[in-house]
């Protein structure tokens, strides 16, 4: 299925951003993981340590019922996108923002979303732009993490998601 398309979300801690992808309409899941870092196939433990890997959500989507270009601007809406490796209480280089894309189609769409974002901004986007050089996924007991832990961490106020997606 041509219209089956995948985008990788950084936007600090991913239980949040994977659990905000998974209630958009169009998108059919969405998976934490690691992406962009120094070692393959790294642990929790090492991305925290410093390996250089962001907390990322892979989305993969279904670009006949959702644009990457409205993804985006969801994506936008539960991030700082000025805030340099930091979300929330969140601190480290794993929690930065970042786009990646496997589909050189896609970078152009990637550019103008973020060049009309920073017509928002007095200071320059934190937001990294970059082709995916390689994904692992998180180990089992992140993925859906808000979904088995109700009460979990989040910071991403997850009243704002549902308020966010109520007129999708």
């Amino acid at each position: 299925m041509a219209s089956i398309k995948e985008i990788y979300l950084a936007g600090g801690c991913f239980w949040g951003t994977e659990a905000f992808m998974q209630r958009i309409k169009g998108v059919i899941d969405a998976e934490s993981g690691y992406a962009n870092g120094n070692s393959l196939n790294p642990t929790y433990q090492e991305v925290c340590k410093g390996s250089g890997h962001a907390e990322v959500v892979k989305v993969t989507y279904d670009a006949e019922q959702i644009a990457l270009s409205t993804l985006l601007d969801y994506y936008f809406k539960v991030i700082d996108p000025i805030s340099i490796n930091q979300q929330g209480e969140d601190k480290g280089i794993q929690y930065r923002t970042g786009i990646y894309y496997v589909d050189p189609q896609d970078a152009p769409v990637v550019t103008q979303a973020l060049a009309t974002l920073q017509t928002q901004y007095a200071e320059p986007l934190a937001v990294e732009n970059e082709m995916l050089e390689h994904y692992f996924p998180a180990e089992e007991y992140h993925q859906d993490y808000l979904d088995k832990n109700p009460n979990g961490y989040c910071h991403i106020d997850i009243q704002l998601m549902n308020d966010i997606l109520k007129n999708q």
